[in-house]
């Protein structure tokens, strides 16, 4: 068969070469003419396929082309101006400094002086004197003002001569249900060797009486606490010094404690004597004005210590 017709009866059919096997025929000395031509045409196939693969990077442009083209403007709405540059446009963050701030020192605040509140007033002599024990200082001659100062709650005696203190001593006093009374008073009556006439002759050396119902300072029993029946005893060499240089009428003031004063009691008017009218005097026809006999004198009741 001649060259033309392999020509036209050849074709193409995804992307491999047939051919018609009827129209070539059967002849083997055109088999090699046929062989050539499909070689030339597997030449022309690869051109035709490097020339598609060239094409298409062009159509990815156009596509990204197209999908960059700007919105149509609708009616009324202003264009969106972005600048060419938008890098240079915008303004640069601002950039926060990595220097670190320095530490703010809290003001120096001074706390107020406050004064240490004033510790309570142990109750309690001051002393250090054990139960029965005293200070006396003897003189030489005891002159002047004396002053007796008892104080129950500390169970203490002060004498005072020319306001120097001259002694102290342990007392005990009333027991409860017996308290001794506060008060100021006066030696009423003095005895070195009494007897208790209420309680079973109980001995009471050097009595000082301070009252006519039952309260005087003697010599006795001292216990470390309020143990009599209201009377202060003391130290027998004590109640011995005392009784030698008081006198009677001295005044003898008792105290409950030191910041508890006591009121003196005050003086009794004097009262004047009943007399007549004076017209009555001076008309000598009128007897003589009677005058009331004088009050006899007011002895003390019978003492009962």
């Amino acid at each position: 068969m001649p060259a033309g017709k392999l020509l036209s009866s050849f074709y193409i059919y995804d992307g491999n070469a047939h051919i018609d096997a009827a129209l070539c025929g059967s002849t083997s000395g055109s088999w090699g003419s046929f062989m050539g031509f499909g070689a030339g045409i597997r030449k022309l196939q690869g051109i035709i396929a490097l020339l598609l693969l060239s094409a298409v990077p062009g159509m990815t442009s156009a596509q990204a082309l197209g999908q960059a083209q700007p919105a149509p403007i609708q009616q009324g709405q202003l264009p969106q101006v972005v600048p060419a540059d938008a890098a240079l446009a915008t303004p640069p963050a601002p950039t926060q400094s990595s220097a670190v701030p320095p530490a703010a020192t809290p003001p120096t605040v001074k706390s107020p002086i406050t004064t240490p509140a004033a510790k309570p007033r142990k109750k309690g002599p001051v002393d250090a004197l054990k139960p029965g024990q005293f200070l006396w200082v003897k003189q030489d001659v005891y002159e002047g003002p004396m002053k007796i100062v008892i104080v129950l709650d500390t169970q203490r005696i002060y004498v005072f001569q020319n306001d120097q203190l001259i002694g102290f001593s342990t007392i005990s006093s009333g027991k409860m249900g017996k308290e001794t009374p506060t008060g100021i008073f006066n030696i009423l009556q003095k005895n070195v060797d009494h007897k208790s006439n209420l309680y079973s002759n109980a001995p009471m050396p050097f009595m000082q009486r301070l009252t006519w119902d039952g309260i005087a300072i003697h010599g006795g029993d001292l216990p470390g606490y309020p143990a009599s029946h209201g009377c202060i005893r003391l130290p027998m060499v004590f109640a011995k010094a005392l009784f030698g240089v008081t006198q009677m009428g001295q005044e003898v003031v008792v105290l409950q404690d030191t910041s508890t004063p006591v009121k003196r009691p005050e003086p009794q008017p004097a009262i004047d004597p009943v007399v007549g009218p004076a017209d009555a005097i001076a008309d000598p026809a009128l007897p003589p004005p009677i005058v009331a006999p004088k009050p006899a004198e007011a002895f003390p009741p019978e003492p009962s210590v």
